[in-house]
């Protein structure tokens, strides 16, 4: 339980705290997935909160917080085989909880204790000492029909009580989605945020000399793993966005000639023209509900924002102004847009009902600079964007009033952020100096802290973020 005060700080924040027992849903990746059950206290140990012991918490001020210590002894395999799985499964859950910024891994050499068994009586008190606020204990055995049975329980170490518990059967090949589903699970429960570690982030992969790059449409895990190139690099693409209900992108590319809107489906590697007009077409974004895609249409020397019906493939035009209107983003009900607009002379946000209308749209932003890209949180409540301003590109937050703005990141070039489906995470591209400067993935934890590169193999730029995975 979360003290009130603390309550109160996050959510100036923009945090949620709480612990949580929900239980995970049930997926593709997990075809059964069961609670698993609490074993009982060792002698010795506290079968409730401990006095004086403190409770799960994160500590907000000025923007820090402290890190939730966490303990996660190997998951214990059933032979050497899965063994060595368990391991791997184990340090992934770790470097994503770590990697989060919220949660600080206890090294495995001040653990009071071994686990053996995974209904292990725990010594809550051990672990209080060595500093754990949580402690993670997990199993993995392959079943008779071949796939990878996953257990783990959390326990808060201050009151000895399983906080989560859950059972994933996987294919052995999918380890790596099992640990993700621990981890997200972890982090719901701990923060009381949905996670964000089984995604995917599809982006725009680069290759070549500044100024002649290939660029090839790529899509990978949201820590790097996994890549799959999308497309052959014969063409320029441009702007990839996921659909929030099928496994389906939408991008841009230069096939024609002239920049179009292209749907391609994961699924089946078929992809096809959402619509051919005369002009040029560009920043697709799909509604919340997946039926709609607003997008930018030049024509007649004028771009206006329109709205597309994807089972009718029947536009309708929302904006009419002589400005240039593009980068349309929903918000997560569907009933307003933020776009960019230059209306007023110069590049700034605005906010607009989503059946369209002059007289709906509203200026947001009014800080120094330019403002474009703007992007509406899964929750709601923020909205981010770049702007250039004093010689730099800078990715920041602001409210969707245009009030509480603050810039994240400020760099050379630093553009294009997209939310993870938690609406707590950023990723970005920043784009180094010079020549041989080229771009690559950042992302950020919304209030600022956490700044990490996400590892590619290549240059990269335009990332997008998946919902999480079915």
């Amino acid at each position: 339980m979360i003290i009130a005060a603390l309550r109160r700080a996050a959510a100036a924040l923009g945090l949620s705290l709480c612990l949580s027992a929900a239980a995970l849903a049930q997926t593709t990746a997990a075809p059964t997935a069961a609670p698993a059950e609490a074993p009982k206290a060792a002698p010795g140990a506290a079968p409730g909160a401990a006095p004086g012991a403190a409770p799960l918490e994160i500590t907000v001020g000025g923007g820090a917080f402290r890190a939730i210590p966490i303990a996660a002894p190997a998951f214990i395999g059933a032979d050497a085989q899965t063994q060595a799985t368990a391991s791997e499964i184990t340090d992934l859950v770790v470097r994503n909880l770590a990697g989060s910024g919220l949660f600080r891994a206890i090294g495995r050499a001040a653990h009071p204790e071994q686990i053996a068994r995974f209904d292990q009586p725990l010594t809550f008190d051990a672990w209080r000492k060595a500093g754990a606020d949580a402690v993670v204990v997990g199993d993995a055995q392959t079943e008779s029909d071949g796939r990878l049975r996953v257990r783990f329980r959390l326990f808060d170490t201050a009151s000895g009580e399983q906080a989560q518990g859950l059972q994933l059967l996987v294919d052995p090949a999918a380890w790596r989605r099992a640990a993700h589903k621990i981890s997200d699970a972890i982090y719901a429960a701990l923060t009381g945020e949905g996670g964000y570690f089984d995604t995917r982030i599809v982006f725009v992969d680069e290759t070549g000399a500044k100024g002649e790059r290939v660029k090839r449409l790529a899509m990978m895990d949201q820590d790097g793993a996994n890549l799959r190139y999308l497309t052959s690099g014969d063409d320029l693409v441009l702007t990839p966005r996921f659909s929030p209900t099928d496994q389906e992108i939408l991008y841009i590319s230069y096939a024609s000639g002239e920049p179009q809107v292209y749907l391609f489906n994961l699924d089946t590697g078929q992809r096809e023209v959402l619509g051919r007009f005369p002009g040029m077409t560009f920043a697709p974004r799909f509604s919340p509900d997946g039926r709609q895609v607003a997008l930018s249409l030049a024509q007649d020397g004028n771009t206006d924002i329109y709205l597309m019906d994807l089972a009718s493939r029947q536009l309708r035009r929302l904006t009419r102004s002589p400005a240039i209107e593009t980068a349309p983003s929903f918000s997560p009900d569907g009933t307003r847009i933020v776009f960019e607009s230059d209306r007023g002379g110069a590049q700034q946000i605005y906010v607009m009902s989503a059946t369209g209308g002059e007289a709906t749209a509203q200026r947001i932003s009014y800080g120094q600079g330019r403002y474009s890209t703007p992007v509406w949180s899964p929750r709601g409540d923020l909205i981010a964007f770049t702007r250039i301003a004093g010689g730099q590109f800078q990715v920041g937050v602001m409210r969707d009033d245009g009030s509480q703005e603050r810039v994240l990141d400020a760099t050379f070039h630093s553009e294009g952020p997209t939310w993870a489906p938690n609406g707590r995470v950023l990723a970005f591209f920043r784009e180094s100096p010079g020549q041989s400067g080229a771009p690559s993935l950042w992302r950020i934890d919304v209030t600022g802290a956490a700044l990490t590169r996400v590892p590619t193999p290549n240059a990269a730029s335009d990332p997008a973020w998946s919902p999480l995975l079915p």
